[in-house]
């Protein structure tokens, strides 16, 4: 607090930024030397809204930007002494006037009463009498008494009887006499009075228990009925020193509900003109307690923080007619901020206060609890009082009901409302019901940002706050190079150990999409939805879409009956009229559960959410991927029922992978004919069914708008004939072909051949016939078919892989030789068993003038790769001006091993003068670090490659250090893989190696080294006979984080270099000194000097380790720095 002034009324109380402190309730006796009336302090307004300024939290405490603090002037001491009871907030009521000759010094007891002669003649300010009349008040346990109240325009006063009420104002009337204020029920007398004036001096002179006590309107927090199902009827008036921070509330029972309606709209109406004369306003000390608050959750922010002061009421649950009339107080109502953050509303318990009250204290057993704003489900304002209620669900939780009460109810609910439209602004509509209807003030949040896809992260980030979930584990990429762009895709969670989203983040997503209307399709490939297949929320439907986005009924039997997974795949597919594709393949991993009894099994659920919408066409769905789901008698039902209608519009069947039988498949493609206009992809591949190509040419050849087609893994039964037939095939302009797996016989290949020479396939640009048993004469069929213009390059992407090509392998080499490749060609794993071909395959390469992306890896040789096959590979890196793309990687499995040997370092040698390679990827290939040598000559002077791929090649860390100072020359490559996997191998290794050299040290049967031995000579052939001491753990693990420490070294220097590459290639400024990039962290470490240095730090002396370093020296050789490492090809480090 701050400290008072005694320099009189131009003292001034620093006050809290944005806050102007009102001051107290007691007239402060300050006389003016002229003799005028003195001035009563302003009463302190009683709640909190922020204003348009922004609150600061620094270090001086919480503040307002952009607004200063108007003066307030300051308490001064008074003269009255304090009573043997205590003072509290009603206490004795203080003087009206300053008495600036005759002050009070006797003490005021309960029965005292002061002298009359006492009074002094100063005029007072005059009070209007509004409402009076003879109550039944609770004040606390057993105190429940009658008292007389009056109400004036700006204190509510309360005496022992009336006769006490008429000394203070002559307009009340005397009492008729005991029995009219008394009886079976409590009787009003209450009149009203409309310019009375009244002398307040006796007033003030009693004790809050004879005399009277007042309340400040402008302290007044709430006034509401208390629905207690007794017979008589009560309100309660809590309020607040906003000095103390102490609360305090007083319950008036009334026998007949008129006159508990007439009190309760009288002091509503007449706080609420108080109030209208000054702002309300909030001391410091409590913004500040409520901002700390919310800075523990995380929740807040200067421009979204909001404070009120509330009432939150306590049970009204009646307790019958024999219950003790002392269950009002155990009501247990309590005085709290009610504080709005960024996404969060918090009830923060008041902080205690610091004196005592004559009534009963408000009990202070609310804890500090948070409410998201997303999950806020109903509003409900009641206009007789200041009660509300708000209503939070948080997912499979049952609802919470909130049962406020407070002035500025109607504000809260404008603010709340204001919250959950910036947190959601894409909603058409909130999910929650409001009995209110907001005129917004100008002042609230904005809605609408500048952020990506329609606040989309802003929106998600309330959900996950709101549900208690990590956003940051949430990932997800979008795509604009994509059909039906944006594509939105959920990727795997971000933190490693966990596989699958937790229930509460996927709700937290979908609900996040719903409504936003920025992405056109969809995609949750890969990823489990199966934890929402069985779920259901048994309390509550609010989350369910009983309409779409324009307000149409969804009209579906047992819609808020049905799982989770169903209600939230049907809320985003009818809440986003621009959504038109979703995939979810592999999202259901379960198998569908018929059997022959008849009972058929629920379904995967998708098809039950999405193709019901479709039939009755309360969504532009039109592309569905159920790739990798099986699909049961339920799902089958629900698919053929929507595709027989033709106003589905369907433009996909995609059932990749569903487990579909004969019958099943049959049902399906003859139900599909209704899309016949409309159907652009289909994809049966990897199913049971055996297609008959005589009835599959009667299906298929109905569409004829086929754009993409996969027979992939598909079984036909035998015969002669083509799986489709050229006219067929002739008829459709396709962009995608994929028949891997699937076994082609001459005629199909003729079909495609037939179907590739045909302007017809002009807008194909990949297919796919891997494993199809084709040989190197099929092959060259389709490349002389293909070729428009020889010597020009079709863009298209030929994928060959696993096939038979060293079959008849002449054509294909001769076909390549002659240009009449397209632009893209793949043809991993392909054995040969004659290494000539090999060669004869690298040398047509070289020839070759239309390939500008070439995929050969994975290719198994008899043998490591020979002389005159390297020297052909190097040639064919050095002449070959037009492949962009290379990929010569090779394999390392558990039961295969395709390598090309050592000789590949020497071949890499060509790059030194290629000119076009921009990636080149070449992993799996044991480089070593001789191959790294390599790399690093390639580097310093090859100025093409902007990418190497060089993973999984044993390149230790003396090797990456060379590659690092390599790419210090180059000033185009723009990606350099970090190794982390050889990282991890070489730390292992590293570790135990040292374990097993310290073993062997500790037991004494490691041999005698060369060092030990010279040494010994020199000193006249007596060696050291002390054994040194085994290594401890923790020596170990320090010498595992030197060696890290190192590949942390080598890892900055890649990333600068490669981040200044990227810097001269956009155009950038160099992120560093370009004449500091040379520097180079000295590693002309030797491999023993780790546990030297590890010594060193533990306090052990390095010549009691000097065996364990030489032997250490003697397994693992030593480590180069730079200059030397870029020479060495011996033994190193791992």
């Amino acid at each position: 607090m701050p400290k008072l002034s005694d320099s009189g009324s131009a003292g001034r109380r620093k006050s809290f930024g944005f806050f102007p402190l009102p001051s107290s309730l007691a007239p402060v006796p300050d006389a003016d030397p002229e003799g005028s009336t003195p001035k009563l302090k302003k009463p302190r307004p009683v709640s909190f809204f922020a204003s348009s300024s922004v609150a600061v939290l620094d270090g001086e405490g919480l503040r307002l930007d952009g607004e200063k603090q108007p003066p307030s002037p300051r308490l001064r001491p008074g003269r009255l002494t304090k009573s043997a009871r205590s003072s509290t907030f009603f206490g004795s009521l203080r003087l009206s006037q300053a008495i600036e000759d005759a002050p009070l010094d006797r003490s005021i007891s309960k029965d005292s009463w002061v002298d009359e002669s006492k009074k002094t003649d100063t005029p007072v300010p005059e009070r209007v009498v509004l409402q009076h009349g003879e109550v039944q008040t609770s004040g606390g346990m057993f105190r429940r008494r009658k008292e007389y109240l009056v109400l004036t325009d700006k204190q509510l006063l309360r005496f022992k009887s009336q006769s006490r009420a008429t000394e203070a104002f002559p307009s009340i009337p005397t009492s008729l006499g005991r029995g009219n204020t008394t009886g079976n029920s409590v009787r009003q007398t209450s009149v009203a009075s409309t310019s009375s004036t009244q002398d307040l001096s006796s007033i003030h002179s009693r004790s809050s228990a004879d005399g009277g006590s007042a309340t400040s309107l402008h302290q007044v927090i709430a006034a509401f009925k208390v629905e207690d199902g007794r017979p008589y009827f009560s309100i309660e008036v809590a309020y607040m020193d906003n000095e103390t921070n102490h609360s305090s509330s007083m319950i008036l029972q009334f026998g007949d509900p008129r006159e508990a309606e007439s009190w309760l709209a009288s002091i509503r109406s007449t706080s609420q003109k108080a109030r209208l004369t000054e702002p309300i306003l909030f001391p410091q000390s409590s913004v500040e307690y409520a901002a700390r608050r919310l800075e523990q959750e995380r929740d807040y922010d200067p421009g979204h923080f909001r404070i009120f002061k509330v009432v939150q009421r306590g049970s009204s649950r009646a307790q019958g007619r024999s219950g003790s009339a002392d269950d009002l107080v155990k009501m247990n109502s309590s005085v709290c901020y009610l504080v709005l953050g960024v996404h969060k509303i918090h009830l923060i318990p008041a902080p205690k206060g610091t004196g005592r009250s004559s009534t009963i204290s408000l009990t202070d057993l609310t804890a500090h609890s948070s409410y998201g704003v997303v999950t806020l489900t109903a509003i409900n304002i009641r206009n007789v009082d200041d009660a509300f209620e708000l209503t939070f669900r948080a997912p499979l939780r049952p609802a919470s009901t909130l049962h406020l009460a407070s002035v500025s109810a109607s504000e809260i609910a404008l603010r709340i409302i204001e919250a959950a439209e910036y947190l959601r602004p894409e909603w058409v509509g909130q999910s929650f019901t409001s009995n209110y209807l907001p005129v917004s003030d100008g002042t609230g949040l904005p809605v609408s940002g500048n952020e990506d896809h329609k606040c989309f992260d802003r929106t998600l980030t309330a959900y996950c706050a709101a549900y208690g979930v990590d956003t940051s584990n949430i990932c997800y990429a979008v795509s604009y190079d994509v059909e039906d762009a944006p594509l939105f895709t959920l990727l795997p969670p971000a933190n490693p150990r966990r596989s699958n989203y937790s229930v509460l983040e996927l709700l937290a997503l979908f609900r996040a999409l719903r409504f936003n209307e920025s992405f056109s399709s969809i995609s949750f490939r890969g990823i489990s939805l199966e934890v929402l297949h069985s779920l259901r929320d048994f309390y509550g439907t609010d989350h369910v879409a009983w309409t779409d986005r324009s307000g149409t009924a969804v009209d579906i039997k047992g819609q808020g009956q049905k799982s989770l997974l169903i209600q939230e795949l049907r809320a985003l597919a009818v809440k986003n009229k621009k959504l038109r594709k979703m995939d979810f393949s592999g999202c259901i991993q379960r198998r569908p559960q018929d059997d022959d009894t008849g009972a058929k099994d629920p379904g995967c659920g998708v098809v039950e959410a999405i193709f019901p919408l479709c039939r009755k066409q309360l969504t532009n769905l039109d592309w569905i991927s159920l790739t990798g789901i099986e699909l049961g008698e339920t799902d089958l039902d629900y698919l053929v029922d929507a595709a027989v209608e033709k106003s589905c519009h369907f433009r996909a069947l995609e059932v990749s992978r569903c487990g579909l039988t004969d019958r099943s498949l049959q049902l399906i493609l003859n139900a599909m004919l209704s899309q016949e206009n409309t159907l652009e992809s289909i994809d049966i591949s990897g199913n049971l069914a055996r297609l008959s190509p005589l009835s599959f040419q009667g299906q298929i050849g109905h569409f004829g708008f086929i754009r993409k087609l996969n027979l992939s893994r598909v079984h036909r039964t035998s015969g002669p004939e083509p799986l489709v037939a050229p006219e067929t095939m002739l008829s459709w302009r396709l962009t995608e072909l994929d028949m891997s797996e699937t076994p082609v016989n001459e005629q199909t290949v003729d079909a495609v051949a037939a179907y590739l020479a045909s302007s017809m396939s002009d807008s194909l640009h990949d297919i796919r016939l891997n494993q199809c048993c084709l040989t190197g004469r099929d092959v060259a069929i389709f490349l002389h078919s293909m070729a428009r213009t020889p010597g020009v390059a079709r863009n298209l992407h030929l994928h060959i892989s696993e096939n038979r090509l060293e079959k008849d392998h002449g054509f294909l080499v001769k076909a390549i030789a002659q240009n009449l490749t397209p632009s893209h060609m793949t043809m991993k794993m392909v054995d040969y068993e004659k290494e000539e071909h090999f060669r004869e395959l690298i040398n047509a390469v070289r020839k070759n003038k239309t390939l500008r992306y070439l995929d050969i890896s994975k290719a198994s040789l008899p043998y490591d790769a020979s002389d005159e096959t390297c020297e052909a590979l190097k040639l064919m890196f050095a002449d070959n001006d037009t492949l962009e793309i290379l990929d010569i990687s090779g394999e390392h499995a558990h039961l295969e091993v395709a390598k090309f040997g050592i000789g590949l370092n020497y071949a890499l040698t060509g790059l030194i003068k290629n000119k076009a390679l921009k990636v080149l990827r070449i992993e799996y290939q044991k480089l070593g670090l001789q191959g790294a040598n390599t790399l690093s000559s390639v580097l310093e002077q090859n100025q093409s490659l902007l990418e190497v791929y060089c993973e999984h090649n044993d390149i230790n860390l003396q090797g990456l250090t060379v590659l690092v100072d390599g790419l210090s020359k180059n000033k185009t490559v723009l990606c350099l893989p970090s190794m982390d996997q050889e990282r991890m191998e070489a730390l292992q290794r590293v570790e135990r190696e040292i374990q097993s050299v310290c073993t062997e040290a500790g037991s004494g049967t490691h041999k005698t080294s060369v060092r030990r031995t010279l040494a010994a000579v020199k000193t006249g052939g007596h060696q050291s006979r002390q054994t040194p001491p085994e290594c401890a753990d923790q020596d170990i693990q320090a010498a595992v984080r030197l060696m890290d420490e190192k590949w942390d070294r080598q890892l900055r220097r890649l990333q600068g270099y490669l981040a200044r590459n990227y810097s001269i290639t956009s155009g950038f400024p160099l992120p560093f000194d370009e004449g500091a990039e040379n520097s180079r962290p000295d590693t002309a470490v030797p491999a023993a000097g780790l546990m030297e240095k590890v010594s060193t730090v533990n306090g052990v002396s390095s010549g009691s380790e000097s065996s364990l370093s030489e032997e250490m020296s003697t397994k693992f050789g030593l480590l180069f720095d730079g200059d030397s490492a870029s020479q060495a090809v011996g033994n190193s480090l791992p």
